[in-house]
């Protein structure tokens, strides 16, 4: 049998382990994330979703501060039209994070940023653009590795003739299937009718037809290194794993929220429709922001606004409030406010797989679970076979 160390993806002349770690966002797939797995040989991610409170975090900017003094007088208001990110502003709070991540990268692996361009921050004309034609005139256009995430072949087909007149071609396709964690491509009804090894070969078939030779990366329930060898043996250049990186040290989640992960059940995972994007999404069901009825912070973070200045959780915050007039603290079902509960780690999304990350670890003498290394848990996917999960040492 196989293991993933027999095969490498090839990008040129640069031959990399086939190994990407996904992009989770507002730093849970951390700088420190990213640079050892690009150490390791991989691929590793960044994202660069809220931003701005990243790099508040990492680099003592005032960034959210800022903005929210510059529009507070509006917090009690359910009109949000005039909160606009500057978008000056996060360019500079993306070249603290992006820029030194990059200079800090060493040995032969990459880094990849994870662009959110579904967040329309109440200025879609601005910002929500194909990135492909939005940087086709810089020139490093051309020489940048650019990839798409798409869940199926009909979705990919649409983004080729949408940038056809850009004449250029994505240098990979993420292809993430229904086990994913966070949003999901799916609708809610359907996506349990799908599975990741028959959207690879649809896809994988969709790319032939077309004469296309373009890297696909399978992702979404792989959760061993044989997983991810069966996708290399059945046509995929890489893979892109998430669920057991979320478990290390190099992780940004906090420690007790790790515990949370390793301690979870089967029946503790669900996918709903609590974001305000539209998306279904699959998380812990523990997760403190379920059923939150906070206040809309739009004037801090406000990433969700489209081009009416509306957002799902401020219908739902506000249709609560008027049903609720003397309540001190209203609940929202239905919805959250996806901005400030991922900003504080309170949404804790994760792979179909997360009941399984007790099994990856130690159970110590006080009850809580060994927190790994992401070099351990990446050599396990690079060099194991038969299914085997190599435990860490106890040292």
């Amino acid at each position: 049998m196989k293991r993933v160390d027999d095969f490498r993806l090839r990008f040129g002349r640069q031959e990399l382990v086939p190994i990407i770690i996904g992009g989770m966002g507002v730093d849970i797939s951390t700088a420190e994330l990213a640079l050892e797995v690009a150490r390791l040989g991989g691929i590793g991610h960044i994202s660069d979703a809220m931003v701005q409170t990243v790099s508040d975090r990492r680099f003592d900017t005032k960034f959210v501060s800022e903005k929210l003094k510059k529009y507070k007088t509006n917090a009690a208001n359910s009109d949000k039209s005039n909160v606009h990110f500057n978008l000056a502003v996060l360019e500079e709070a993306t070249r603290y994070h992006v820029g030194r991540t990059m200079e800090a990268k060493r040995g032969e692996g990459m880094i990849f940023i994870n662009c959110m361009e579904k967040l329309t921050m109440n200025a879609p004309r601005e910002t929500l653009r194909g990135s492909f034609a939005l940087i086709e005139d810089h020139p490093r256009f051309r020489d940048a590795k650019l990839g798409i995430i798409v869940s199926s072949p009909r979705a990919l087909a649409m983004f080729l003739r949408k940038n056809a007149r850009l004449q250029r071609l994505p240098d990979y396709i993420v292809v993430e299937g229904p086990l994913a964690g966070g949003h999901l491509g799916f609708g809610i009804e359907d996506w349990a009718k799908y599975d990741l090894a028959t959207l690879v070969s649809d896809v994988l078939a969709y790319l032939k037809a077309e004469h296309l030779d373009i890297p696909v990366i399978a992702a979404g329930g792989i959760f061993t290194g044989s997983d991810a060898a069966a996708f290399l043996e059945q046509g995929a250049a890489a893979v892109q794993v998430a669920t057991r990186f979320t478990v290390t040290a190099e992780c940004g989640l906090p420690d007790k929220i790790k515990q949370e992960y390793f301690k979870a059940s089967e029946d503790d995972i669900e996918v709903n429709t609590i974001s305000p994007t539209g998306y279904p999404m699959r998380m812990l069901k523990g997760s403190p922001g379920i059923g939150s009825g906070i206040r809309p912070n739009c004037e801090a973070y406000g990433y969700l606004l489209d081009a009416n200045s509306r957002c799902a959780y401020i219908d739902a915050y506000n249709r609560e409030v008027e049903l609720h007039p003397t309540a001190k603290k209203v609940k929202v079902m239905d919805k959250t406010c996806l901005c400030t509960h991922m900003r504080n780690f309170d949404i804790w999304t994760c792979g179909q797989t997360a009941w399984r990350l007790k099994d990856t670890t130690r159970r110590l003498e006080d009850g809580s679970y060994q927190v790994l290394s992401a070099e351990h848990v990446f050599r396990d996917y690079q060099f194991s076979i038969d299914q085997k999960i190599a435990l860490p040492s106890l040292d």
